[in-house]
């Protein structure tokens, strides 16, 4: 786990470090020079660059970095509740655990780590999170960057408890972007969809591509599993590919909301864009022993 710089290049490298608070970092690399770094708190992707480093991921120049509090950017791990849908803390807890890497974990599918640089991390349910939740669970996620630089979580959740269980999930990414009045999501045509502006009401989607020129906070729902982000100043697209999490949030909190948060800066929603693959409308439910795999791609090319 030596990191000795550029000679290093020609290897898929993980390295573990630890952030200004101490709180371990695990920076994935390929052989081209992509990178990825993960948190051990909250398992969350904080960074994930290009073999020519530029940043993909979104974080605020805000951003609180000391638990308990999530870090506004990157990629937040909603469970087991998304937003204020049910009695748990905003987007649940799972965001403000400490996870662990997980040395021997169970193994996945061979193509799942075949030219991969991975790790693996697990959170178990802690006393103090039965007192809120009372489910016992594992989750183990995942996090591979392969030889083209795509970015891979895998979610393994498993009910370890003696009764069924129900949750919801999202993985809440913030990409990075050039303008917001710029971009354009292809994938959501003629989908229902969820507006949490209006009181969660039910509407369908009328546009060719989703735009936008003011505040958005919805959740499509049953979407086909590959949506595309067309960023048209930076001539870039995000793919998104997703398995087991059937509906699709987007969201960009605009001028008026941005001012309301302490940890987002007042203009920086013009250069982000959340869309996130989850599993929110219809909770999943595992009974005992039950075992729930979710899969979210996400990949990055210059537009032709």
């Amino acid at each position: 786990m030596n990191h000795s710089g550029a000679a290093n290049n020609q290897r898929p490298a993980v390295e573990v470090t630890k952030d200004r608070n101490g709180i371990g970092q695990v920076v994935l690399r390929n052989p081209r020079g992509a990178s990825a770094r993960i948190s051990l708190h909250g398992g969350q992707v904080l960074s994930w660059r290009t073999d020519r480093g530029e940043e993909l991921l979104f974080t605020s120049t805000k951003a609180i970095f000391k638990p308990p509090h999530a870090v506004r950017g990157g990629i937040p791990i909603c469970f087991p509740q998304f937003g204020n849908r049910g009695s748990l803390e905003q987007h649940g807890f799972a965001r403000n655990k400490i996870w662990v890497i997980d040395d021997n974990p169970p193994p996945l599918h061979p193509s799942d780590s075949l030219g991969k640089t991975y790790v693996d991390l697990l959170l178990k349910s802690s006393e103090e999170d039965l007192k809120t939740w009372p489910h016992s669970f594992e989750f183990r996620l995942r996090v591979s960057l392969a030889a083209d630089g795509y970015l891979t979580m895998i979610s393994r959740i498993r009910n370890i408890n003696c009764k069924p269980f129900s949750f919801s999930i999202a993985y809440h990414t913030y990409f990075c972007i050039s303008d917001i009045s710029e971009v354009r999501i292809e994938g959501l045509e003629t989908l229902d969809y969820l507006d949490n502006l209006c009181q969660k009401e039910r509407f369908t989607e009328q546009g060719d591509a989703l735009t936008f020129e003011s505040e958005v906070d919805r959740v499509y729902l049953n979407s086909k599993d590959v949506i595309a982000i067309f960023d048209h100043e930076r001539k870039r697209t995000f793919t998104i590919r997703k398995e087991g999490l059937p509906d699709v949030v987007v969201w960009n909190p605009w001028e008026k909301k941005s001012k309301s948060m302490v940890d987002f800066g007042d203009e920086e929603f013009k250069q982000m864009l959340c869309v996130d693959g989850a599993a929110i409308e219809k909770p999943i439910t595992l009974k005992p022993g039950e075992e729930w795999t979710g899969r979210l791609e996400l990949s990055v090319v210059p537009s032709s």
